[in-house]
């Protein structure tokens, strides 16, 4: 049995167990894996096609869409491909939390295709956090009464 580059590629996108999303050069859904359905719950034939809007709050467009019209003019992302947390959308109408990098994704002669994230839930991680900052607040307030109480 032989397999070829490009179906052993097709199989890695569809098959990693992150979410992978490939938005083209207008920022339209190409390629939407099955961890990106599970994530967002959003099926493959009702992503392919649409705008990253599908998945972005509304209260964050206008600052992603700045962000991504820059790094496909200039060929450069912010963050260099560092992993970051933001908020996302899902079908359901619900808001989580997704740790995304992001790349963009050229020809062999440079010029840029489009942009290429991947997401996987951060949501608990999120909550956990905050958490916990919740627990470091109560500690330090209630360590500054103790130690401007009676001495």
């Amino acid at each position: 049995m032989s397999t070829d580059v490009t179906d052993i590629n097709r199989l890695l996108v569809e098959q990693t167990a992150d979410a992978v999303i490939f938005a083209d050069r207008e920022g339209l859904i190409r390629i939407w894996n099955a961890a990106a359905e599970a994530l967002f719950g959003f099926p493959h034939m009702e992503a392919i096609g649409q705008s990253l809007d599908l998945i972005i709050p509304e209260r964050l467009r206008a600052a992603h869409w700045e962000g991504f019209h820059r790094a496909v003019a200039s060929g450069r992302t912010r963050l260099g491909g560092r992993a970051v947390i933001t908020r996302s959308t899902t079908a359901a109408g619900a808001t989580i939390y997704v740790e995304m990098s992001f790349a963009l994704v050229s020809d062999v002669r440079g010029d840029v295709l489009g942009s290429v994230a991947v997401a996987r839930d951060a949501t608990q991680r999120r909550e956990d956090e905050r958490q916990l900052q919740q627990r470091i607040r109560a500690l330090e307030a209630e360590t500054a009464v103790r130690a401007s109480g009676p001495k």
